[in-house]
């Protein structure tokens, strides 16, 4: 992989394009349209995927299930505080955080949410933010937490039907610090639809962890990996892939989670391995795809690991001159916002 240079995956968004709310309906979001070959660009809504993909054509979606991970309280001191959990620590009782501001070992934290309130420690630091702590034995920190929307979604706390809509309507597995963005455009009603027009549906997991929030880091790049996240593809997916290969058709991924997933387990034949473990895969331009044939994502943040997967699959100039061209028509940004379908 040649050396990448984050500057040269950055645009300036107007704030206004930045999706403060979900589209009134799931598959009610405008969709742009990429052929890669011809560089052709079209304006459709996620309702009409089916009239853009083909009978035997398989679906991959991620079927994680977002935590609700945001836990909000108070210092002893007084102190507001807000964290991010990021799953179990080292011992029985203990979680991994990221906390907002400074902390310092020791300090006791009160935290509350849904009617209940929950006392902490911070029982060690680590690098970046991120702190270990302490609960009491049986405390389950998630009963007091609430769904962990992006900072760019501005809101003092979430909504009611954050919790529905920042949610696929196929997550099963818990894991989650941030939604599979891509996934939250397809509806039950949708999914009939594509199952009724013979496009078959295979499901993974990635859970998203918090390096999702950050733009990758000159040693990443260098390494060309990413924060580890735990994923899994099953067997039925695997065969599924196998299946779809033999027949012809395409491999469509729905988010960069599922792409990462198919790519991290390739094999040979362009079909997959099934398992689970965690991945690091960076996919950036330089980077082939053995897998996926086409992707439904979101309009990534700028500088983003987001960003560079969508420049590997359809090429930088091509991506960015979509991403000019969705700005220009008024087209909603990032995790509410629009989606598009790369051919």
């Amino acid at each position: 992989m040649s050396r990448l240079d984050l500057a040269d995956y950055d645009f300036a968004l107007p704030q206004a394009l930045i999706a403060q709310q979900p589209a009134a309906r799931r598959d009610a979001a405008r969709m742009l349209v990429l052929a890669r070959a011809q560089r052709r660009l079209a304006h459709a809504q996620v309702s009409e995927l089916p009239s853009w993909l083909s009978a035997g054509d398989l679906l991959v979606v991620n079927e994680t299930r977002v935590l609700p991970a945001r836990l909000r309280g108070h210092k002893q001191s007084g102190g507001r505080v807000e964290l991010l959990l990021l799953g179990p620590g080292a011992r029985p009782g203990r979680y991994r955080a990221l906390l907002r501001g400074r902390a310092r070992t020791g300090a006791k934290l009160r935290l509350s949410g849904g009617g209940r309130a929950l006392e902490a420690e911070v029982a060690a630091l680590g690098a970046e933010g991120e702190v270990e702590l302490a609960f009491e034995p049986g405390c389950d920190p998630y009963s007091v937490g609430e769904t962990p929307l992006p900072p760019y979604i501005e809101r003092p706390s979430p909504r009611a039907e954050d919790a529905e809509r920042y949610q696929t309507c196929y997550a099963r597995v818990p894991g989650s610090v941030a939604a599979p963005t891509a996934g939250l455009h397809l509806s039950p009603e949708l999914l009939a639809r594509l199952d009724a027009a013979g496009i078959e549906l295979a499901r993974v997991v990635l859970h998203v962890g918090p390096g999702t929030f950050r733009p990758p880091r000159p040693e990443d790049l260098a390494r060309g990996e990413l924060h580890p996240e735990p994923y899994e593809l099953p067997a039925r997916a695997a065969a599924q892939v196998g299946a779809a290969r033999a027949r012809g058709a395409r491999v469509v991924a729905v988010g960069t989670t599922s792409a990462r997933v198919l790519e991290s387990c390739a094999s040979p034949g362009r079909r997959v391995q099934a398992g689970r473990g965690t991945t690091t895969l960076l996919l950036a331009p330089g980077r082939r795809f053995d897998v996926v044939d086409a992707l439904l994502t979101n309009f990534h943040l700028p500088r983003s690991s987001l960003l560079l997967l969508a420049a590997a699959f359809a090429g930088r100039s091509a991506i960015l001159s979509a991403y000019a061209e969705a700005i220009a028509r008024g087209y909603r940004f990032y995790s509410y916002g629009d989606a598009m379908l790369i051919l």
